[in-house]
């Protein structure tokens, strides 16, 4: 079996592979004071309630934008399952070429979701994760990566009005009943959600242009489905995307495919 591992800002999502079909998945707040020992803990924990074990893993990919913590991921798989895990960097073939002014700018799970994306869609796409930021990406019809936009997440953006105003309250992020909010917390979820549909909404339209042709749009991340359910834009809502990712490009180097 594959362990996949998508180190997030804010979460880090595991995924287990049997084959082709993704057994289980877990998510947990990504935690940079935490050792490889107390991750994997959590991993011994989580297993057994899937009837999994850590004995049936063959092997991992690492996907990470978090730079602290790739030595410890990589510690975590050498000591517990006794191999080294494949990191998506550059060397890794993944299917997708980067045309953009400098490639190494592309975070590794953008190129991962771009690999899952074209392979299960075909292209031309656009891939929009809901993430700690919220980021638009451009495919082309042969699967090239053409760049894209990057905005504050949804939480952050809700984080901030929390934060830096003193008479606002932290809210949760659900669209309202009404856009007219007719008190601060349902004046707040309007302005936050339904202003990142509209925002989601202008940035496809225009990258569409840009792009021209049919284009789908491709959603994953922790409120693609909430989102989704606000817009037409939307073709398909796959919160799994950047573990298949993972796993098809794990494939392709383990098979020395392209």
């Amino acid at each position: 079996m594959l362990l996949a591992i998508d180190v997030g800002n804010t979460n880090i999502v595991f995924g287990v592979f049997e084959e082709d079909t993704l057994r289980a998945t877990w998510s947990i707040a990504t935690d940079l004071n935490k050792t490889a020992d107390e991750y994997a803990v959590l991993l011994l924990n989580l297993l057994p309630r899937e009837g999994l074990a850590l004995s049936d893993i063959d092997h991992a990919i690492i996907c990470s934008v978090v730079p602290p913590l790739d030595a410890i991921a990589d510690e975590l798989i050498k000591r517990y399952l006794g191999t080294s895990p494949l990191f998506i960097s550059p060397g890794v073939k993944t299917g997708v070429r980067i045309s953009i002014d400098n490639p190494r700018e592309v975070g590794a799970d953008r190129v991962v979701n771009a690999a899952a994306a074209h392979r299960l869609y075909g292209g031309p796409l656009i891939i929009i994760d809901f993430g700690t930021a919220t980021t638009l990406d451009a495919i082309s019809e042969d699967g090239d990566y053409l760049g894209g936009a990057i905005a504050p997440g949804i939480g952050i953006a809700a984080e901030a009005l929390f934060t830096r105003a003193s008479k606002l309250p932290r809210i949760e992020l659900i669209p309202p009943e009404h856009a007219i909010g007719r008190n601060t917390v349902t004046a707040m979820q309007s302005g936050v959600m339904f202003g990142y549909v509209g925002l989601v909404e202008s940035l496809v339209a225009r990258i569409r242009k840009e792009l021209g042709g049919k284009i789908k749009v491709v959603a994953t991340g922790g409120l693609a489905n909430v989102i989704a359910k606000e817009t037409k834009v939307i073709d398909e809502v796959n919160p799994n995307l950047t573990l298949f990712g993972l796993r098809f490009i794990h494939a392709m180097n383990r098979s020395g495919g392209k």
